[in-house]
C-alpha cells in the first residue's frame, strides 16, 4: 500500500483539531481538505484553489450517485419539514399521552412516543417534550427524565433507520469507501448488516423501559426524582431552563392523526413495493434502486401531506409550498458537509492516510481490537466537537480503509463509528441534539447533562466490552449478549437499592 508517510496525517488532523476549536465541521472539513491539496500541489496556494475547485469538488457534485444522495437528501427534507409544521406529530404525541396514570407509564409513554416520531430526529424533541412535560409534572417525574428519555429516542432512533437523513448520510460515505477499495457490497445491505453493532444507539433505546419499569435511579437523576418527589419543585433554585427553538411543539397547530398515518402509510408501502420489484429480500438491492425507490415514496408522501393539509385547513398551499421548500434548503448544511466528506476521503485516499495507519498497527494491534479503538477515539472527537454527523464524516473514511487493511471485522467497525459518535455526542453539552432535548423538556442543560451522564458512561462501557467481544468474534448475536447483561445490571443495582432502603427504613 503507498502512502505520503506521516504527511498523510496532516490533513484529518487539522480537521479534527480545528472542529474541537471551533465547532464548525464545515469550516474544519475544508481547510483539512485545502491543506492536503496544498501539499500535493507543493505549496502552490494558487493551484491547490483551482484542484480543490476542479479535481475534489466538482466531481464530487456531478457524479451520478451522489447526486442522486442530495436529491434524496432533499426530498427527506421537505417531508419532514411538513410534518414538524402540519401538528399531527403533537396529535399523535397527545393522544399516546391519554393513557398515563402511574409513574412509569408516564416514562414508557414519552419512551414510545419519541420512537413513533422517527422521522425527525432534531424535531422529536420539540414534539414530544412539551406535550408530556405537565404529565411529567403532575405524577412527579423530573423535567431531567424527560430531557433523557427525549434525548435516547431522537439521534439513536434516527441512526438505526436506514430510509431517513442519518442512514443516506452515511451510506453515501460508505459507498464512496467501498469504490475506492473496490469493495463490491451494496452500502444499503453493508448499513442494514451494521444495525446489530451499533451497540451504543440500541442500548440507549432499550436503557429508558429498564429504568422505568426498575426505577434504579442513580447519580445526579436520583437527586432530581427525589426533589420533585419529595418537595414538587420542577427545577433546582439556580436551574435556568430553555425554552428557546425555531419550532415550538406549543405553539403548533394540533391535526387529526391520519395526517401522520397516511402519509407514513404510502411511504412505506411504496418504498418496499418497489423494493419487492428489485428482488427484496431476496436479494440485496442495488444502492441507486434503493435511491429510486426511497425518492419516489417520499414524494408521493409528500404529496398526499400537502393534500390532506388543504383539505383539513391546515395550512394554505402558498404556505405549504414555502415550507417544503424551507425543509429542502435545510439540508443544505447536510448536503455540504456530506460533499466535503466525500472530497476529504477522497484525498486522503490519494495520500495514503488509512495505508500509513494500517502499516503503523499491523503486527502491533490485534485486529479483535481494532473496532474498540475506533469506537473510543470517534467517541472522543464527539465528544469534544458535539457533533456525531461530523465525526462520521472524518472517521469513517479512516475506519473503513483501516479495517480493510488490517482485516478487522468491517461491519463492527462502521458501527464502532457510529455508536462512538453517538456517545461522546450524549455526553457532550456543546451537542445540538443534546441542547434540544433540554429545550424540549423546558429543562435547564446543565442539569440534563449531569443527569444524562452516568447513564450515558454505563451504556458506553457495556458497548466498549461489545466491540471487543464482536471484534474477536464477528457475531451479530453479541448485542443480545449486551442488552441482556444491562438488564441484569440494572435489576441487581435495583434490588440491592431496595434493600438497602429497606434496612434504612427499619432504622
Amino acid at each position: 500500500m503507498e502512502h505520503m508517510g506521516i504527511v498523510s496525517l496532516i490533513p484529518p488532523i487539522i480537521a479534527i483539531v480545528l472542529a474541537i476549536i471551533f465547532r464548525n465541521v464545515i469550516v474544519s472539513l475544508f481547510t483539512g481538505l485545502f491543506v492536503g491539496i496544498v501539499i500535493l500541489a507543493n505549496g502552490n496556494p494558487i493551484t491547490a484553489t483551482t484542484s480543490t475547485i476542479r479535481e475534489y469538488l466538482f466531481p464530487q457534485l456531478t457524479d451520478s450517485y451522489n447526486a442522486a444522495v442530495i436529491v434524496l437528501l432533499c426530498f427527506i427534507g421537505g417531508f419532514v419539514a411538513l410534518v414538524e409544521r402540519s401538528g399531527e406529530g403533537a396529535a399523535l404525541a397527545k393522544r399516546t399521552a391519554k393513557w398515563i396514570n402511574t409513574n412509569t407509564k408516564t416514562q414508557l409513554s414519552a419512551w414510545f412516543g419519541g420512537i413513533i416520531i422517527f422521522f425527525s430526529d432534531m424535531g422529536t424533541p420539540l414534539i414530544v417534550g412539551p406535550v408530556f412535560e405537565k404529565l411529567f409534572d403532575k405524577v412527579k417525574v423530573s423535567r431531567e427524565k424527560l430531557a433523557w428519555i427525549l434525548d435516547s429516542t431522537s439521534s439513536p432512533v434516527a441512526i438505526l433507520i436506514p430510509f431517513i437523513g442519518w442512514g443516506i448520510y452515511v451510506m453515501g460515505i460508505i459507498k464512496e469507501e467501498f469504490a475506492r477499495l473496490n469493495i463490491t457490497a451494496s452500502e444499503f445491505t453493508t448499513f442494514v448488516e451494521a444495525i446489530p453493532f451499533q451497540f451504543y444507539a440500541i442500548l440507549s433505546v432499550f436503557i429508558v423501559p429498564i429504568v422505568a419499569i426498575t426505577k434504579m435511579d442513580f447519580g445526579a437523576m436520583a437527586k432530581a426524582e427525589k426533589r420533585i418527589e419529595q418537595t414538587g419543585k420542577i427545577y433546582w433554585q439556580q436551574s435556568n431552563p430553555l425554552r428557546k427553538t425555531d419550532v415550538d411543539a406549543e405553539t403548533m397547530p394540533e391535526s387529526h392523526p391520519m395526517l401522520i398515518w397516511l402519509p407514513l402509510a404510502v411511504l412505506f408501502i411504496t418504498l418496499f413495493s418497489l423494493l419487492v420489484s428489485y428482488g427484496f429480500p431476496a436479494k440485496a438491492v442495488p444502492g441507486s434502486d434503493f435511491r429510486v425507490a426511497l425518492s419516489t415514496a417520499y414524494l408521493f408522501a409528500a404529496i398526499l401531506l400537502m393534500v390532506l393539509m388543504v383539505l383539513y385547513k391546515v395550512k394554505k398551499m402558498n404556505e405549504i409550498f414555502t415550507i417544503y421548500l424551507q425543509g429542502m434548503q435545510r439540508m443544505m448544511q447536510v448536503i455540504l458537509i456530506l460533499v466535503l466528506a466525500w472530497a476529504l476521503g477522497s484525498l486522503l485516499g490519494e495520500m495514503g492516510t488509512a495505508a500509513y495507519i494500517v502499516e503503523q498497527l499491523e503486527g502491533n494491534v490485534p485486529a479483535y481490537i481494532v473496532p474498540a479503538i475506533i469506537f473510543l477515539a470517534a467517541a472522543s472527537m464527539s465528544f469534544a466537537t458535539g457533533s456525531s454527523w461530523g465525526t462520521f464524516a472524518i472517521m469513517l473514511p479512516l475506519a473503513i480503509p483501516m479495517a480493510s487493511g488490517l482485516e478487522a471485522p468491517m461491519l463492527v467497525s462502521i458501527g464502532a463509528v457510529l455508536s462512538g459518535g453517538l456517545f461522546g455526542d450524549h455526553c457532550s453539552p456543546i451537542s445540538d441534539s443534546t441542547i434540544l432535548a433540554s429545550t424540549g423538556a423546558g429543562c435547564d442543560h446543565i442539569d440534563h447533562v449531569k443527569t444524562q451522564l452516568p447513564y450515558a458512561l454505563t451504556n458506553g462501557f457495556i458497548a466498549l466490552g461489545s466491540f471487543i467481544i464482536a471484534g474477536f468474534t464477528g457475531s451479530n448475536l453479541t448485542i443480545v449478549g449486551s442488552i441482556v447483561f444491562m438488564v441484569v445490571l440494572f435489576i441487581v443495582l435495583s434490588k440491592r437499592k431496595n434493600k438497602q432502603q429497606g434496612v434504612e427504613n427499619v432504622a
